[in-house]
Parts: structure tokens; sequence; C-alpha cells
């Protein structure tokens, strides 16, 4: 048994959208691991991550602060994660994952004893930009999950049996370019792409997102569909390794993603910055020790993984996903611009039954609502923004109170944006 404190184990999938798995109602079984672990667990239907795209999605998530706040202009890592809160409470703590931009070279490996971001070159932001090419040029985007699963494992038998552990594995195989490997590739597909034509396919449906034919989005659906299936797999085998070791009644789960793909609904592909729900909605479920289930409707965030991690440590958050439903519950998300739209902030707000967007032009100060009519959501969403500026301009906190804070995000490298644009990483 390890100490009187349960083992706090997060899994994230990389823009797995909720709507493609069967216990959010999808047709096709691609889910069969999540859907039985959603059965034994709390399930909440209308969670939305903090943001649309890994650079601003994962910091919130590991922080539990909005973006504005977790990451600086150059999105290097400004806030302490929930690894540091639970390593001082005594906790070992661990990730594993193969994204660069949330990497070690980014200061993500912040509070964990163990990081493992399958970076073999070194720690310095260019040289992880420059693995990521070299990657891509090999055709190797990421560490597939059963290598994810191998080295939480080892890590995770190397441990003694007293001392309670935070484990995060992130699974990249539901991120694009959709390669679902061996049998997985016709699992729904009539035929199998070369990984030339996967990624062309990909990456022409993100810059021509015209160009794609309804047969090319059905099957970039198909194999998007796949990898789903296959993560859902090693999702099953790493929770057999838990049963096996008897930690999964000592381990509270949490299951979730950093956010979706779109496959042309609002006339774009992949996840850029905006906040629909097919980039933003995602699966959330918390597996409590003792297998307990409720099908959750309160409107929920990613940001509330880390408040719920941390009230296990005796803190009184202002909202845990333990705690009794709250139907009024008003749930926000944000995303930078970028391109031609870098003076953009993009802002959303939702209910259990609606939505609403703006657009925040950073250079005027003007508001525009892009969708809902109801004044009293335009007025909430309008508030937040507003005190979402005070704290990006530093004359309020992070939770929106007036104060004499600073700034102290620094500024990003011409050389690096470029060569993050040069990548194609959204």
């Amino acid at each position: 048994m390890r100490k009187d404190r349960p083992n706090v184990v997060l899994l994230t999938a990389d823009a797995l959208r909720a709507d493609h798995l069967g216990c959010y109602g999808y047709g096709r079984d691609t889910s069969p691991v999540l859907d039985e672990l959603a059965a034994e667990s709390l399930r909440f239907t209308n969670a939305y991550s903090a943001s649309s795209h890994t650079r601003e999605a994962v910091p919130a998530l590991l922080t539990g602060e909005y973006p504005d706040v977790a990451i600086g202009d150059d999105y290097r890592l400004a806030t302490e994660t929930v690894a540091s809160a639970l390593s001082e409470a005594g906790y070992a703590t661990a990730g594993f994952h193969s994204n660069p931009f949330v990497s070690r070279a980014y200061g993500f490996d912040r509070g964990f004893d163990t990081f493992d971001d399958d970076l073999h070159l070194g720690q310095h932001k260019l040289i992880a930009l420059a693995q990521r090419a070299v990657d891509k040029l090999r055709n190797r985007h990421y560490a597939r999950a059963d290598e994810i699963n191998e080295r939480s494992l080892a890590w995770l038998d190397a441990q003694p049996d007293d001392e309670p552990v935070f484990l995060w594995n992130h699974y990249m195989d539901t991120h694009g370019p959709y390669e679902p490997p061996g049998e997985y590739a016709t699992l729904y597909a009539d035929r199998e792409l070369s990984g030339r034509e996967a990624q062309s396919l990909y990456q022409r449906a993100i810059d021509d997102p015209e160009s794609i034919t309804d047969d090319e989005r059905e099957l970039l659906i198909d194999l998007y569909d796949a990898e789903i299936r296959y993560n859902d797999e090693h999702i099953g085998a790493f929770l057999d390794a838990l049963r096996e070791r008897d930690l999964l009644e000592e381990s509270l789960v949490i299951v979730s993603a950093d956010h979706g793909d779109a496959f042309g609904e609002h006339g774009y592909y992949e996840h850029p910055r905006y906040l629909h729900d097919e980039i933003t909605r995602v699966p959330l479920f918390v597996r409590l020790p003792d297998g307990s289930s409720e099908t959750v409707e309160t409107p929920a965030s990613t940001l509330d993984i880390v408040a719920t991690i941390e009230g296990i440590l005796g803190d009184e958050p202002d909202f845990s996903l333990l705690q009794p439903p709250d139907e009024d519950r008003r749930v926000f998300s944000q995303a930078r611009g970028e391109d031609e739209d870098s003076h953009l902030r993009r802002y959303a707000l939702r209910t259990r039954e609606e939505t609403c967007f703006c657009e925040r032009d950073t250079e005027t100060g003007a508001i525009e609502h892009t969708a809902s009519t109801d004044p009293s959501l335009r007025s909430a969403l309008e508030a937040h923004v507003e005190e979402r500026v005070r704290v990006a301009n530093g004359t309020a906190d992070a939770d929106g109170n007036d104060g004499d804070g600073t700034d102290e995000s620094d500024d990003v490298g011409e050389e690096i944006e470029q060569r993050l644009d040069a990548l194609g990483y959204k």
C-alpha cells in the first residue's frame, strides 16, 4: 500500500475529441476501453479545454491557470505545474510524452522528478525544434502509445511501495498526420495509405481545406478513428498493468485530452486558433479508487483537473470535479490568434445549453461577438475578457484581483517564431 494518500494518474490524449468516443454517443466502436472506464468513473458530458491547441491547452491543463498566465509570449511555462505541488507534498512525480512544444526545452519538466519527453539531443529550444524537423523527415512524428506505456511502467516499478506517485502519460497517436499502424490502417478505411500519402493528405487539409473532397474527408475520419481505437487499446493495456500491480484501486485516475480535431465543420481541419466544439469539447473521466460512477452534466474545464488533484492535498478549490453538480456553472476558453490574426484574442463562454464567442483586437481593444444574441451571456463574456486583459497587463493577479503585478513574460525570438511557423505546428 502506498501510504495514506491515493496515487494520481493523469492520462491525456492529444487531439482527441469527445464526440468520437462511444460513451459520448459515437456510432463506431472506437473506444471500448474508455467506454468501460467511463462506466466506472465520473463522466463529464460538457467538458471543454481551456484552449484549442497544445501550446496553450497543455500548459493550462497542467497548471490550472488560463493560458494567458500559464505561459509567456514565447510559450515557455510561466507558472508552476501540479507536479510541483505534489512533489512538495511527498509524491514521486513523472511525465512521459513526445510533444516537443511541451518539453523540457520550454520548461515543462518543472516539478517532475522524471520527465521523459522523447528528446535525446539536448534541452535547448532550438535543438528541440531541430529534432522535430529531423523526425518529420524520417517519418517519426512521436513515440507510440506502447512506448509511452513501457517507459512509464518501468518508472512505476522502480518506485518504493510506501511512496505515493503522480504519473502523467500524454499519448500522441490521435494527433495528425493520421497513420494508424499495422492492422489498424484498414480498420475503417478501405485502403492503406503510405506514410507520405497520409502526411500529404493531412497537410493539404490544413493548407487548402476547400480542396478536400467528401471521400477524402471520410478517409481522414476513418484514419483518425482507427488511431483512436489503437490508442484505446493501449490505454487499456496500461490500466490492466495498474490492476496487475494492485495500483488501480489505490489511484485517482483522470483521463482527458488537450483539445480535439476538426474535419471541415467550420471550414477548417486540424486544430487552429478557434474555439468551436469540435476542437474544444474533450472527454473527461475521473475514476475514484472505489470505482463509483456518475454522469455529470455540469460544465467542466480542463482547468479543473489541477484543482481536483490539489484538493486531495487538503486545498479548498473554488471548484472541484468531485463537488456536487452545479447546473448554472459557466466555463471559459481562450486562444491567441496567429499569423495575420496575431492581434486577435478569441474567447468562449459555455453553459450546459449555450455558447457565446467573441474576439478582442489587442491593437484597438474592440470586442466583436461572433455568436449568441443572449445579452446576459455577452455581458458575462465581456466581463471575463476585461478581467483577463487586466491580468495580462499586470494590473490584476491570476484570479482577476487588482494588484501591482508585472508581466514577466519574455519576448520571443524572431528565429524561434520562424522555425515554429516553418514546422506547420498549430
